[in-house]
């Protein structure tokens, strides 16, 4: 450790969180207070370990698929969204369902109905068999339609649309800004009537995120993005700032941190994926303030965003609270 001399932490903000992750969580920690333990979640609520061991303790119980889900359940589906095919199973189970899906990766659900009720045929940019993903193309179950899933520029050559064919591309909400962009590119290139979705479909949080770490890569000589492993968001951060020429480090908690990346090291950029709590972030902080480091904020915008809770969730509330005497 005598090599280690860390002058300065810099904490990027926006980092952590974001709207649709805090709503997702509050949603299990809401439906565990009404109804009490068990409540089943269908697949992770965010890909977050920490987030994930927590909600346990208090007796949330993750599953893998909705057949997995016991009949007269209560189950929360997760924020990355699920194909309509598990909403189905899990009515005929007579479970009470309380969908988490991100109201931005809805957004994405809606777009593809429209799509194809208009008659286009959809390109998809994501990572092959991400949850979020499967939830999209789900979607497109009923129309017969196969839905191309591009994850890199060379995939675009194995489409073989013709000049004449409505063709529309949507894209999944956590993806590198940079790389998504060089996909489009090419994409346009190949077919110049191209349909883009109303809006970009990659999220404000994570636009937001990967903005603050490039900014963050420019000033520091190192940065740790506080994350898991699975979740794609935390991922892109760090890639973000390795593009950037900077050595970066995905780490779970404080104690992923090596010490032998910090030699010679003089100033440290923090970030964190929008499944991150801010939690372990602040034991990132402390790892530092402990090596006699300065820990300060680098803010470079302010979010304000915030979503309403599922309204299925708000009327059993309102049901809960007209029946008590």
């Amino acid at each position: 450790m005598s090599q280690i001399s860390i002058q300065k932490v810099l904490l990027a903000s926006p980092r952590g969180f974001c709207a649709g992750v805090a709503r997702a969580v509050k949603t299990v920690e809401d439906t565990l207070d009404i109804f009490g333990a068990p409540v089943y979640i269908k697949h992770e609520i965010v890909h977050n370990k920490t987030v994930v061991e927590n909600l346990e303790t208090r007796g949330a119980i993750t599953v893998d698929s909705a057949e997995e889900i016991p009949e007269n359940a209560v189950v929360v589906f997760s924020a990355h969204g699920s194909p309509p095919e598990d909403f189905e199973i899990a009515r005929k189970k007579n479970c009470t369902v309380i969908d988490a899906t991100c109201p931005l990766v809805n957004k994405v659900h809606l777009e593809m109905h429209r799509f194809l009720k208009d008659g286009y045929s959809v390109v998809y940019i994501g990572h092959k068999g991400h949850p979020e993903g499967r939830g999209v193309i789900g979607e497109a179950l009923p129309s017969g339609k196969t839905i191309p899933i591009i994850e890199s520029v060379a995939d675009i050559e194995s489409l073989s649309f013709g000049e004449n064919d409505k063709i529309a591309y949507l894209t999944q909400t956590t993806l590198s800004i940079t790389e998504t962009e060089a996909i489009i590119q090419a994409l346009r290139k190949k077919y110049p009537h191209i349909v883009a979705p109303p809006g970009k479909d990659i999220c404000y949080a994570t636009t937001n995120r990967q903005s603050a770490v490039r900014a963050l890569a420019g000033i520091c000589d190192l940065v740790l993005i506080v994350g898991s492993k699975n979740s794609s968001n935390s991922t892109r951060l760090t890639e973000t700032a390795r593009a950037e020429n900077i050595p970066a480090y995905l780490i779970d908690s404080a104690s992923n941190i090596d010490p032998a990346w910090l030699e010679g090291i003089a100033t440290v950029g923090v970030s964190a994926g929008a499944s991150a709590p801010e939690s372990r972030v602040q034991e990132v902080a402390e790892y530092f303030k402990h090596l006699c480091a300065i820990v300060k904020e680098f803010t470079t915008i302010n979010e304000i965003t915030q979503f309403a809770e599922p309204k299925t969730l708000t009327r059993i509330k309102m049901e809960r609270k007209t029946k008590k005497p």
